[in-house]
C-alpha cells in the first residue's frame, strides 16, 4: 500500500509538491508512477521515475511543469507540480510495480497504489 500527502488547494500559477511513502515496504527496489483523475475522466499516467531515478517519463500534459524524484534514503517519491491551472484539478494518485519500461502508463504494470490526494486549482 501506497500513501500520498501534500494535496491542497491552490490558485492558478501556484505550486504544490506531492508525496508518496509505503506502508510495509521499501520503494527503493520499485518503479513509481503518478497518475491522475479529474471528475467525470479516465485516469491519465503523469509521469514516472526508474528505481535510482536516472530516468523519468512525463505525460505531453505536464512536461515542463511537472517534476518527479525521488529520495531512496527517505524512501519517499515526490511530484513537484507548478504553474498549476484549473484543468489540474484532479486526485492523484501514486502506484508502485517492478517493471520500467517506455509503457510506463500502462496501469496494470503496477501492484501497489495509493488511496490518493486531491489538488485543487482555482482560477
Amino acid at each position: 500500500q501506497l500513501v500520498e500527502s501534500g494535496g491542497g488547494s491552490v490558485q492558478s500559477g501556484g505550486s504544490l509538491r506531492l508525496s508518496c511513502q509505503p506502508f510495509g515496504f521499501t520503494l527503493e527496489y520499485s518503479v513509481v508512477a503518478w497518475f491522475r483523475q479529474a471528475p467525470g475522466k479516465e485516469r491519465e499516467a503523469l509521469s514516472c521515475i526508474s528505481r535510482s531515478g536516472a530516468t523519468t517519463y512525463y505525460a505531453d500534459s505536464v512536461k515542463g511543469r511537472f517534476t518527479v524524484t525521488r529520495d531512496n534514503a527517505k524512501n519517499t517519491v515526490y511530484l513537484q507540480l507548478s504553474d498549476l491551472t484549473p484543468g489540474d484539478t484532479a486526485i492523484y494518485y501514486c502506484a508502485a510495480g517492478p517493471k520500467f519500461s517506455s509503457k510506463w502508463y500502462v496501469e496494470g504494470d503496477y501492484d501497489y497504489w495509493g488511496q490518493g490526494t486531491q489538488v485543487t486549482v482555482s482560477s
